[in-house]
């Protein structure tokens, strides 16, 4: 069985705050088992003491080799998180420094850590920028190994100037689930045959 593992990259540090990420990545999750995808439970990644830096492990008290060997016991990673000051907020990219350490532990063949594993986003924000975030995210994601399908990101930005959150909408848009159903089904099809036939190096 396929495993996907969600990264909530909200700022905010409280698993039980209300987060429109959250909002977002549980409208993939439906889609994603219904390709046969087993969803594990979602990470809030700001809950964790992830330390700056650009190795694989910062030293005493940090999360991130947990983390890391967490992720890479899955076949796909859902990317979550929010558009913050028009950008991906300071979470996700402090995930994605560390995961700079994958280009120094290739294998013999090459072949990065993250290698045969698939990636997708679900982004959410208040303003417009989602095609911004995705395309710097899927970059960053892509130099570090990671295969990224078509159809890719899963998103909602609200109004501008406006004030309402993902998390608050009393009815997911058509177009969201829509997409979610796309996202779930090229990546699942993609990491399977992945798995079935690993990139030689």
């Amino acid at each position: 069985m396929l495993t996907a593992l969600p990264l909530n990259c909200t700022l905010k540090a409280d698993p039980a705050a209300a987060s429109s990420t959250d909002a977002m990545i549980d409208v993939l999750r439906k889609p994603f088992a219904n390709k046969g995808v087993r969803v594990s439970e979602t990470v809030r990644v700001a809950a964790l003491d992830i330390k700056p830096g650009v190795t694989s492990d910062e030293g005493s008290g940090d999360a991130w080799p947990a983390l890391r060997s967490q992720i890479l016991a899955h076949d796909i990673l859902i990317f979550g998180g929010p558009i913050w000051l028009g950008q991906l907020g300071s979470v996700a990219k402090r995930v994605l420094e560390r995961m700079d350490a994958f280009l120094g532990e290739a294998d013999d063949q090459g072949r990065l850590p993250s290698y045969g594993k698939v990636a997708v986003a679900a982004i959410v924000g208040n303003e417009d920028g989602a095609h911004m975030v995705t395309s710097q995210l899927f970059q960053a994601l892509n130099d570090v190994g990671w295969t990224i399908p078509a159809v890719a990101a899963c998103y909602w930005v609200g109004e501008a100037m406006g004030d309402k959150d993902f998390k608050d909408l009393l009815v997911t848009p058509t177009a969201v689930t829509k997409t979610a159903k796309m996202v779930a089904g090229n990546a699942a099809h993609l990491a399977g045959l992945l798995q079935e036939s690993p990139y030689p190096g």
